[in-house]
């Protein structure tokens, strides 16, 4: 999401094109998205802690990289599209890696191997943060950048990142309860009535295994749809909203009121998980997916704003809630890290197509329009297909040890 603040900077100051740095985003981000199931393999390997702190590291290095490439520049007045396509695409693939890939998949584990009947909840509290962090990140880091340059803004994350967030996850990460002698949820136990049959688990799941179900896929579509959209429409905001004749402090703050109604979402869904099955709030994030794209593809007419903050809080929401919960409760914890190698990868992916779909319909149609049209039936068809998207642990039944 920050990066939207970045991009006319970059364009400026690297020689490149609104496609041509969507290109090399899309390119480093599918690099890194290809190399995440392995590092899902080395997540079980090595455990939350080491990772997480590995990660956060690498991640701050990569941004005092990012600070680097425009004085790199600055000394050669030569013609250098490809040397800088190259260096920022090698930026892209370590930052989507280490921070979007290894650092996410470290928190939503985190939480899946801690708790079980208060994951929903578990899951919900901590995406509070990062639903306000995904909203509001613009609006902040363009006034950072306003304060300190953009070279400045670049080094004070990278620093905060290795100074602050790497000593925290190796204070406050530890791989599972078990291994400091703990149970998950601290002993307890579901207290609502009848069990809900989403919530028990008969099997765990290999990674090939979870590859095998439809329901994986139905779920692992539906975020990667939305990290497609929610990536790509922020990657170039400020250009969308000139089309629409917003301008930028104005198309920025729409941020704020969708951060409020994710926030909202992402908690009422983390409190009533437990109770209901998956697949619904599937469908209730997807049809906000709809609701969002409607609502950008006419942002400047009769309710287009309220249809785009509604739409993306409801997706927003429903997205950070339900990528944390979906997977222990689908296919346990035992190989939690390589299928999330997997669903990390292809969000990943989708994340780095995005912003070069929406890049080249502007540049080659003059308009967002046609790239916002498809975002309004590929939600649409995964609201229909999540309805069919049942947890595949029911079809099982209970294995007993023997004897």
């Amino acid at each position: 999401m920050g990066f939207s603040v970045f991009t006319e900077l970059m364009m400026a100051e690297l020689g490149l094109s609104r496609v041509g740095l969507s290109f090399a985003y899309c390119v480093g981000t599918v690099a890194s998205g290809l190399t995440l199931p392995w590092l899902g393999r080395l997540f079980d390997r090595h455990g939350e802690r080491k990772m997480a702190v590995f990660s956060s590291t690498i991640a701050g290095l990569v941004l005092f990289y990012f600070a680097s490439l425009g004085s790199i520049f600055d000394r050669n007045d030569q013609p250098k599209i490809w040397t800088a396509f190259i260096a920022v695409t090698f930026g892209f693939y370590l930052i989507r890696a280490s921070a979007q890939g290894v650092m996410t998949l470290a928190g939503r584990n985190a939480i899946g191997k801690w708790f079980n009947h208060r994951r929903g909840i578990a899951t919900a509290i901590a995406g509070v943060l990062t639903a306000f962090a995904f909203s509001l990140a613009p609006k902040y880091l363009d006034q950072l950048i306003a304060s300190f340059g953009h070279r400045g803004a670049w080094i004070i994350m990278g620093g905060t990142l290795i100074c602050g967030i790497a000593p925290l996850c190796w204070l406050l990460f530890r791989d599972d309860p078990e291994s400091v002698g703990l149970r998950m949820d601290g002993g307890e136990t579901a207290k609502h009535g009848a069990p809900n049959l989403d919530m028990v688990i008969h099997r765990e799941f290999t990674r090939e295994e979870a590859a095998r179900t439809y329901s994986f896929w139905v779920f692992n579509f539906s975020f990667a749809f939305y990290a497609l959209y929610s990536t790509a429409f922020t990657f170039h905001i400020v250009s969308l909203g000139a089309e629409y004749s917003f301008d930028k402090a104005r198309i920025l703050g729409l941020f704020l009121p969708i951060a409020i109604i994710s926030v909202t979402t992402n908690l009422a869904f983390g409190w009533i998980s437990p109770r209901v099955r998956l697949k619904w709030l599937l469908l209730i994030e997807n049809l906000g997916g709809v609701s969002a794209a409607v609502g950008l593809l006419y942002l400047n007419r009769p309710g287009g704003v309220t249809a785009y903050i509604v739409g993306n809080g409801l997706a927003g929401g429903g997205f950070v809630c339900l990528s944390g919960i979906f997977l222990p409760r689908f296919f346990g914890r035992l190989h939690l890290g390589a299928i999330g190698g997997v669903n990390m990868a292809c969000m990943v992916i989708a994340s780095g197509l995005g912003p070069l779909l929406f890049g080249w319909s502007a540049q080659s149609t003059g308009s967002y329009r046609l790239v916002l049209t498809a975002s309004v039936a590929a939600p649409a068809l995964l609201a229909i297909l999540s309805i069919k998207a049942d947890n595949p642990q029911r079809n099982l039944s209970p294995i007993r040890p023997a004897g």
